[in-house]
């Protein structure tokens, strides 16, 4: 079996304003970076709003499609717009992560990367924020629960902003385990090693400014990989953030690609002794482009390798 690449042309238009860091462009040179890698390519369908309402209320769905402008831009918080396309853009993202599960767990594809956007990890269950619409991660999260019928799904996320949303649309969820690295203090201020879950299913490694690989290879080889492997999962996901590479102009770790190498292919492992390989990651943050398109590439190519491919 292949490593799939669920991907939509939707998510070109999901359209912010001149300077905005999560631009068209990120998603333009991710594709690109990939295109010559031996990849089963998959048109992300449309989330429906029974997905969505897997991790969030009707209250927030609607508000969001409220929101959505038949021209222009409209601004829904200080760092999150909203376009004519954007609304597709985010069900693409939302339904390319459901597919992507659908897929892994019918055997359909070793594991698999979702190449969308807009990011969904710092939505929360009735807030859009930080880039995101909704929880993209969280969404397929419950979708392998709820649908697929597993026992426990981990979710990973080494974006370097903290992943509150899939946080706090997990944090009440016993059969599925969340853990963390990220800078701190940096936005959006959640992330303290105190934020455990309703069950003890939340942890969260905070690293510092300037923290390199030691620091990170660290927090992933003694706290969150044995963490998940006690956790015995059945599906790992994961929310693959660029942005703690050391060229990122949104914040101050000092990773490489071959970081990102490491800890998708210490993923890799991890989900084949306890889950059969079954790993499906999705693209978050990262906002300096080449470093972006080189970590994507890496990542992807520890994927293919880690699916045997």
């Amino acid at each position: 079996m292949t490593t799939a690449l669920i991907t939509h042309d939707d998510c070109l238009n999901h359209v912010t304003p001149p300077g905005h860091p999560e631009r068209v462009a990120r998603l333009e040179h991710v594709r690109d970076a990939l295109q010559s890698r031996a990849l089963t390519r998959v048109a992300a369908p449309l989330a429906t709003d029974a997905d969505l309402r897997l991790a969030h209320p009707p209250r927030h769905i609607d508000a969001v499609r409220g929101a959505a402008p038949a021209e222009g831009a409209v601004q829904l918080d200080p760092d999150t717009w909203m376009s004519p396309g954007s609304l597709d853009a985010a069900l693409r993202a939302a339904g390319g992560a459901i597919r992507a599960v659908d897929m892994v767990l019918e055997g359909e594809a070793a594991n698999a990367f979702v190449a969308c956007r807009p990011p969904g990890h710092h939505a929360e269950a009735a807030r859009a924020m930080g880039f995101c619409l909704f929880g993209t991660v969280a969404i397929a999260a419950r979708h392998a629960l709820e649908r697929h019928g597993l026992a426990r799904v981990a979710v990973v996320d080494f974006d370097v902003h903290h992943g509150n949303g899939t946080q706090d649309l997990l944090w009440n969820e016993a059969r599925a385990f969340f853990a963390s690295s990220h800078q701190m203090p940096l936005f959006p201020g959640t992330g303290a090693p105190d934020e455990t879950g309703a069950h003890g299913n939340v942890l969260n490694v905070p690293l510092r400014d300037g923290d390199g690989s030691g620091p990170f290879r660290a927090a992933w080889e003694e706290r969150i990989l044995p963490a998940v492997a006690a956790f015995d999962p059945e599906l790992i996901l994961v929310s693959a953030g660029f942005d703690a590479h050391r060229a990122d102009p949104l914040a101050g770790l000092m990773l490489e690609e071959d970081d990102f190498t490491w800890v998708t292919g210490a993923l890799c492992d991890l989900a084949a002794r306890h889950c059969g390989g079954r790993l499906v990651s999705s693209l978050e943050g990262g906002y300096d482009l080449e470093a972006l398109a080189a970590s994507a590439a890496a990542h992807v190519d520890a994927l293919i390798a880690g699916g045997g491919g």
